[in-house]
């Protein structure tokens, strides 16, 4: 996909010609995690870079410190006339709702969750598709016929996942048992490693092989865990593949820095909209990672197999369970 971004303004007599692109601005605010999460966050700065660099966009962000923060930055932005304003986290729904309708006539992006006002565009993909995937993968890779599950803070949206993981383990190998743990109930929950190392140990010992860390900065503790058990881990959001090499069956990709970057292109092209923009297989808005770091772990039989899966989801044949859709998840 060509993905390039140009401002256009309207100058002089009502006629149009192209500014250049230091002309746009870009603010981003980032959720507790922190832009070096090598996951969520990690996706979105890949995505504001690439508008830095490829289309020479002037870009800001900001770290948020605790959910009370979210609202100040992002009217920060705003006061300033930022010409597109991202809120990175389903955290910064409320904030940005609120900010988004103070300042009417600019434009927010929201990343991992549903805005209710029309000048926010949101940016939500299909977890529980993608956790289905490498829930098939884990329970392929599995010799103890226990895999797990350690999930950041336990949110709708993180159930999604482990709904959609574990589907996906049954869907292969029906007896093969998923361990499932979260880091807590805080935003703390992000930024946790130590304990997410702590769960990630007492599952290999209880003797799962395989576990997917949904956990943001938090799962760093999981790669660590695998490392000292030399055992199978699967990332998420970004391609964290080269973090343990050998040790990393995939990663869970959601592909945010694309959506990210088309929201640029859109402001730029004079096309942007809100509304929700959803992302799922059938568009590679999500997928596994498949590369040199992991291709030797992952059999030619296991990859038909994905592909097969992959297919069928896309096609409507296999149903993956969402918990967005359960009584609990609304």
């Amino acid at each position: 996909m060509k993905l390039v971004c140009q401002w256009l303004a309207l100058v002089g007599m009502g006629i149009a010609s192209a500014a250049m692109g230091a002309d746009l601005r870009v603010g981003a605010v980032f959720d507790r995690g922190g832009k070096d999460d090598q996951s969520f966050n990690a996706a979105a700065y890949k995505g504001l870079m690439e508008a830095k660099d490829k289309l020479k966009v002037q870009v800001k962000w900001v770290e948020s410190t605790d959910d009370n923060s979210y609202e100040p930055m992002l009217k920060a932005f705003a006061t300033k006339n930022f010409d597109l304003i991202i809120g990175v986290g389903f955290a910064q729904t409320e904030a940005i709702n609120k900010v988004a309708a103070a300042f009417p006539k600019l434009r927010f992006v929201l990343v991992d969750a549903k805005a209710k006002e029309e000048n926010v565009r949101s940016l939500v993909f299909a977890e529980h598709e993608g956790a289905f995937v490498v829930g098939a993968l884990a329970a392929m890779k599995s010799q103890t016929g226990i895999v797990g599950f350690v999930g950041g803070m336990e949110v709708p949206l993180i159930r999604r996942f482990a709904l959609g993981y574990t589907a996906g383990v049954q869907h292969v190998a029906p007896k093969t048992k998923v361990v499932t743990n979260y880091v807590g109930v805080t935003v703390d929950s992000w930024n946790n490693p130590p304990k997410a190392k702590e769960l990630a140990l007492s599952q290999y010992a209880s003797g799962v092989d395989v576990i997917f860390a949904a956990a943001g900065a938090s799962g760093i503790g999981v790669f660590d865990a695998a490392e000292d058990k030399k055992k199978f881990v699967i990332g998420v959001d970004s391609n964290q593949n080269g973090m343990k090499p050998g040790l990393v069956l995939t990663s869970m990709i959601k592909r945010v820095d694309l959506a990210v970057f088309k929201a640029c292109e859109d402001l730029a092209h004079g096309k942007f909209s809100g509304g929700v923009q959803s992302y799922g297989l059938g568009d590679k808005g999500v997928d596994f990672a498949l590369d040199q770091h992991n291709d030797k772990l992952i059999t030619p039989t296991m990859r038909a197999k994905i592909e097969g899966i992959k297919t069928a989801i896309i096609a409507g044949k296999i149903k993956v369970p969402d918990y967005y859709q359960t009584k609990s998840g609304t």
